[in-house]
């Protein structure tokens, strides 16, 4: 279940679902996902045993974590806030995201509203550039990041910031989905900043998997 303006679970839910049943969980695993949403990713690591982090911005999301994990009789740590805030000064084997990453006119990051959900500045990497600095101080020897998103975001940026962190970064997964709504109502925009070809249907979603040595 979700309340109105969660961001639902779709296509790149459910590539990095995919992605984290082959990852190695268990009662021992320290888990965190940014931006849980409706919580679907950290249950699913919490139902493998991981005890489990969620933080997100919005309080909907928070909510609707929570219910679903009472609903799931699953534990679930769900806090609110700003990633970097609530997580200062832990460590995790497995940090799990589905960041916002939809290019958008405007220099700023979405304050409130649904957006916030996807929406991240000009080139889509207002969260994403965020999540490649800190994950070298939230992962422990040997920690996992997974991360899902759109190829125009930059796939190869990703991976080399990683790396410049000291990660062991590639590409796992792609898969090509139809553009969604919020995509085609912006298709001129997109056009003009070179993001999309003319006519373009079709986006590239990517897995990122980074290893902490």
């Amino acid at each position: 279940m979700a309340l109105p303006g969660v961001y639902q679970p779709q296509s790149d839910t459910l590539l990095l679902a995919e992605a984290l049943a082959q990852e190695k969980l268990g009662p021992r695993t320290d888990a965190l996902e940014i931006g849980t949403g409706t919580g679907a990713l950290a249950l699913h690591a919490a139902g493998r045993g991981a005890r489990v982090t969620a933080v997100d911005v919005s309080w909907r999301a928070v909510v609707t974590a929570r219910l679903n994990s009472l609903r799931r009789r699953l534990p679930l740590r769900v806090l609110h806030g700003d990633f970097e805030e609530r997580t200062a000064g832990r460590r995790f084997d497995l940090v799990v995201t589905n960041p916002p990453y939809v290019p958008a006119p405007g220099a700023g990051l979405p304050s409130h509203g649904p957006e916030r959900a996807w929406d991240a500045g000009p080139d889509g990497r207002g969260v994403i550039d965020r999540i490649c600095a800190s994950a070298p101080a939230l992962l422990r020897p040997g920690g996992v990041l997974l991360m899902v998103h759109s190829g125009m975001c930059g796939a190869e940026e990703t991976l080399e910031r990683l790396a410049g962190g000291g990660l062991a970064a590639e590409v796992t997964a792609r898969a090509s989905v139809p553009w969604g709504p919020v995509l085609r109502s912006r298709r001129q925009w997109l056009e003009q900043q070179g993001l999309a070809a003319e006519a373009e249907e079709w986006e590239e979603l990517v897995i990122i998997r980074a290893e902490s040595d």
